[in-house]
């Protein structure tokens, strides 16, 4: 059951708008799949807030710039720094006492370390964990952290809300108003990471990071691999290429290019194996259809050597039907043969988390069985993932923070949920 949420009035009158975000550069996505992609790669750490740097905003390239060209430093101090930042969650320059005075000064005076707001959080009886997340005083974004055996993921967000508009998806309903910055997509692991007490290389409680939160990672693609970077860096969170997880709808082009740009996993969002249907499903199909996304991804899984997971949400009556399940498998051993490796593909099913308002339902225990074991026989690697956080409306498809739509969209889904006569809750 879903826990009724009262819509949150965020006023932060200490966290200012960066003109970056105000500007935006956003992610326009029109019902065709037609997409502009934002800001360039530098742009949003250099239009800094009241003329000071955040450094959350820059990766160890960016730092050892940053100190050379205007602090006057060498690099090494960079390296000290983001030791304080991401290993030991010091944000005062003051208290990074290995740090001389005149350089303390200097970044008094020329940089900050800006954390977002946390305006709450909640814990799920199953250990599950949701941040919101103020990222200005209009919008806020959420966080998950999901604790399993021998591992933690966390779930991290892109973008204010998603201008993709996958129909069975709940933080569709909210719109969309920009991307995140660098600083506000790492400032997400940072409130984590300190409130879980991880330690990098030693105690740590955050092995994984997934960017399958709010918003699609590739329509925000530098600002999101810059924030991967730190992730992945000794000097940031340690985190092995392989445990960090970048999932998209299926922005080709974007895949190419992250193949070339990073070297994290990749997961896609595919939840149909007939174009038809998962136009429907994920308009941005349209645009890219399967023949071109799974080329796509083809190429990914040859070029790094590594599988590709394939996300699919079961939904009662429209995707689980026997048909469906072979079609995949289909699809799952044209992807091995063409990537020419043994399990090159792997297929993540998802029963569907409700939310209210839609129209969509979970299928039975037996439905969703029956399907895994069809995708079994035909060889395929296919764990059901475990709804975890549903308690707390944390669970996968369940993200929704607080958006100042640019879309319309969430006025429309009120619309709807007004005339189906069930309560809002946005």
């Amino acid at each position: 059951m879903n826990t009724p949420r009262a819509t949150i009035d965020l006023t932060l009158a200490d966290a200012p708008i960066a003109p970056a975000a105000q500007a935006g550069a956003p992610v326009e996505v029109d019902v065709t799949g037609n997409i502009v992609t934002g800001l360039k790669k530098d742009d949003a750490a250099a239009v800094p807030v009241g003329g000071k740097r955040n450094l959350f905003d820059m990766d160890r390239a960016s730092l050892e710039r940053f100190f050379e060209e205007t602090l006057g430093e060498k690099k090494f101090r960079a390296h000290q720094v983001m030791k304080w930042i991401h290993h030991r969650y010091v944000t005062d320059f003051a208290d990074m006492t290995d740090l001389g005075k005149a350089l303390r000064a200097k970044l008094e005076a020329h940089a900050e370390v800006r954390v977002p707001q946390v305006v709450f959080d909640k814990a799920s009886t199953d250990g599950t964990h949701k941040w919101l997340l103020g990222m200005d005083p209009k919008n806020a974004i959420e966080t998950v952290y999901i604790p399993d055996k021998g591992r933690g993921t966390l779930c991290v967000s892109s973008q204010v809300g998603c201008a993709l508009n996958c129909q069975f998806c709940s933080t569709a309903t909210q719109g969309f108003n920009r991307n995140l910055t660098t600083a506000e997509i790492i400032g997400q692991v940072w409130v984590a990471a300190r409130h879980l007490g991880n330690v990098p290389h030693q105690q740590r409680k955050l092995t994984n990071v997934v960017m399958m939160g709010m918003g699609e990672p590739l329509a925000n693609f530098d600002n999101v691999v810059r924030a991967m970077s730190i992730m992945r860096d000794d000097l940031g969170y340690g985190l092995a290429n392989k445990r960090v997880t970048l999932s998209t709808a299926g922005m080709v082009p974007m895949i190419d290019r992250l193949a070339v740009e990073s070297d994290v996993s990749l997961a896609v969002s595919l939840h149909a194996p007939f174009d038809e249907l998962r136009t429907e499903l994920v308009p941005l199909n349209k645009k890219y259809p399967l023949d071109q996304l799974m080329d796509a991804c083809v190429r990914y899984a040859r070029g790094k050597k590594s599988s590709v997971t394939f996300e699919y949400t079961l939904m009662k009556g429209v995707n689980d039907q026997p048909q469906h399940a072979r079609a995949l498998a289909r699809l799952m051993r044209q992807f091995d043969n063409a990537v020419q490796m043994k399990d090159a593909a792997k297929v993540n099913l998802i029963p569907f988390n409700p939310y209210p308002g839609t129209r969509f339902e979970r299928p039975d225990e037996a439905a969703i069985r029956a399907f895994q074991k069809l995708l079994n026989e035909a060889g395929l690697i296919a764990p059901v993932r475990r709804t975890r956080g549903d308690d707390i409306d944390a669970a996968c498809g369940q993200l929704k923070g607080q958006v100042m739509d640019r879309t319309r969209r969430q006025a429309e889904f009120r619309k709807q949920l007004q005339a189906q006569g069930v309560g809002d809750a946005a």
